[in-house]
């Protein structure tokens, strides 16, 4: 089977390659334009045991300028991943490299592949694109995006979806919780708190902290995207991609905490626009056709996080 990964570089680019090529039946291309909020030095060490691999090609380049004809011609499936991600960083001046690379960059995708006999195109949104919701959120729910990020996002929703109605393309859409776990984005919250902690730096929470949210972990996340590709009753359909528990921001913090040993200094600032309250995944229709069943504990997948940010503290930002 050989699979394109778009955003192949990043942090769950990067895992879900590694996963797909367990399978010695596989192999993969990936493409990163090394863009967004993650360092390009922190983009080659994700990819650096991907490099030696023999079924694996990384090409460094643009969705919006690169020949997709040409990449794409003897692919089977497709996992597009690559965007600009970040809710407080898509205001204002700053929302262009939104839509280009969130908007722009899957419709080029889906216009070659519209001609394509490929068997799956998987599409990774998110759950910004709910916006504030009570309760469990399934599938069904009516988006209500409150950032500029969110909307683009469900932006490449509808493109995909009016792509598979038009074209017949065998579109599936994956809606992910804040995914964490080693190499995690340095924007997202978790990076950031444990590298402020490692550093003594203090740590800035936004409003009153008891803010929550469903943590998915990036083990059991890319289980659920792989597994996509051989269950066909997948296709044309939306899935919730969440995790085995929510916490509070501040209990975030104590956990942390607790794992580097380090007392937080605490900065508070005034709650940010676009950031929901909290987030809560009804996952029951990808537990029942994915058979996906999240296992890792927030404390044992945190574990992992602080042990890789210990790492690229002494090897890549040192």
């Amino acid at each position: 089977m050989k699979i394109f990964v778009t955003g192949a570089a990043g942090f769950i680019g990067s895992h879900l390659c590694e996963k797909l090529l367990e399978n010695e039946a596989h192999s993969v291309t990936g493409i990163d334009h090394l863009i967004g909020p993650t360092s390009v030095p922190l983009k080659h060490y994700n990819v650096k045991g991907l490099n030696s691999h023999p079924r694996f090609r990384l090409i460094e380049d643009d969705l919006l300028s690169v020949d997709l004809h040409a990449l794409l011609k003897d692919v089977d499936v497709i996992y597009h991943l690559a965007g600009i991600p970040g809710v407080r960083s898509s205001w204002g001046t700053d929302f262009d490299p939104y839509v280009a690379n969130n908007i722009i960059a899957t419709q080029r995708l889906l216009e070659t592949v519209k001609d394509l006999p490929i068997k799956k195109f998987i599409y990774t949104s998110t759950s910004s694109i709910y916006g504030q919701k009570s309760g469990k959120v399934s599938e069904d729910m009516l988006p209500e995006p409150l950032s500029p990020y969110g909307v683009t996002k469900l932006a490449g929703e509808h493109l995909c979806r009016l792509y598979a109605q038009s074209n017949d393309i065998p579109v599936v859409v994956l809606r992910l919780f804040t995914v964490y776990g080693p190499r995690q984005r340095p924007d997202m919250a978790f990076h950031k708190f444990i590298r402020q902690l490692l550093t003594n730096q203090p740590i800035t929470v936004f409003g009153d902290g008891l803010q929550s949210r469903d943590f998915t972990y990036i083990g059991d996340c890319v289980k659920g995207i792989a597994s996509i590709m051989d269950n066909d009753d997948a296709i044309g359909r939306t899935f919730n991609i969440g995790g085995k528990e929510r916490a509070t921001i501040n209990e975030m913090i104590a956990l942390l905490e607790q794992l580097t040993g380090e007392k937080a200094i605490i900065h508070q600032e005034d709650a940010l626009p676009g950031e929901p309250k909290h987030t809560y995944a009804n996952i029951s229709q990808a537990e029942t056709i994915l058979n996906y069943h999240p296992t890792i504990s927030l404390k044992e997948g945190l574990v992992e996080e602080v042990a890789y940010i210990r790492n690229i503290l002494k090897d890549v930002l040192r």
